[in-house]
């Protein structure tokens, strides 16, 4: 009797070894008694029972899921290939392992799919410039499929999109014609503004005949800034206007004469 006690108490000290678990803050573990659920454990060091009771494990950290490039065609009939990112996060471990057999995968293959759809209700020009719209709409759907297994997406990147080389040539072209549209209305523009400008200008010379004196100086100053070899005769402008007078009447004159 008194060898048998050592041997039932180490029996007993094996199976309370045996039945420590521990885990650490971000895991959990769902225990299944006799093939039934009976909760969830951790983190920290807790007793299940060797033999009876069966222990899964499960990380709740969020994790990162690389979707490969995948071609897709878009809502304008453009063949292009897409890659994105997804982050998910486990909230309940009992549903990711009792509704789903392997809910890693099956978070990849409904991100892979539904981000293909998604991408091929847009056109080309929503795929690159309103990506935002993209990443939230594929976020939403993925989330309400993997919400009945315990589990939420945080976040949805699309992190790049490759065009086929005759599409990166045309939108090359595109963007080049844009340019040269934009750049022949801002000259348009600054003409416009500059006759404006002018015939204003015109109008106080004629209201102040001083201006023109004043600006033939000025226009002087600037030309002997540049060229200070060239050597010019400045004619007061009563006389230019004077001259000009007298030879109209000569040739007035002369006509009349031709006349008789």
């Amino acid at each position: 009797m008194e060898a048998i006690t050592p041997i039932v108490l180490g029996f007993f000290i094996f199976l309370t070894a045996a039945g420590l678990k521990l885990d650490r803050e971000y895991e959990r573990g769902v225990i299944f008694r006799l093939g039934r659920i009976n909760g969830v454990r951790g983190p920290g060091l807790y007793w299940v029972i060797p033999v009876i009771d069966q222990k899964t494990q499960v990380d709740i950290r969020t994790k990162t899921v690389n979707i490969e490039p995948q071609e897709t065609v878009t809502a304008d009939s453009v063949t292009i290939r897409v890659n994105a990112v997804l982050y998910y996060r486990i909230l309940n471990p009992t549903l990711a392992i009792n509704k789903v057999e392997n809910y890693q995968l099956a978070v990849y293959q409904t991100a892979l799919t539904t981000l293909r759809n998604v991408v091929g209700q847009n056109i080309l020009d929503d795929v690159l410039q309103n990506r935002d719209k993209i990443n939230d709409k594929v976020q939403e759907i993925v989330d309400e499929i993997t919400e009945p297994w315990g589990i939420v997406i945080e976040r949805v990147e699309m992190k790049d999109v490759e065009i086929p080389q005759s599409m990166q040539r045309a939108m090359a072209k595109e963007a080049e014609a844009v340019r040269e549209k934009r750049a022949r209305i801002i000259k348009a523009a600054a003409e416009q503004e500059a006759s404006i400008k002018l015939a204003e200008a015109s109008e106080l010379i004629a209201q102040t005949p001083a201006a023109l004196e004043l600006r033939r100086l000025q226009m002087l100053t600037e030309i002997g800034a540049e060229n200070n070899t060239t050597t010019l005769l400045m004619l007061p402008s009563d006389f230019i206007m004077l001259a000009k007078n007298l030879s109209e009447a000569v040739q007035k004159q002369g006509q009349k004469k031709d006349a008789e």
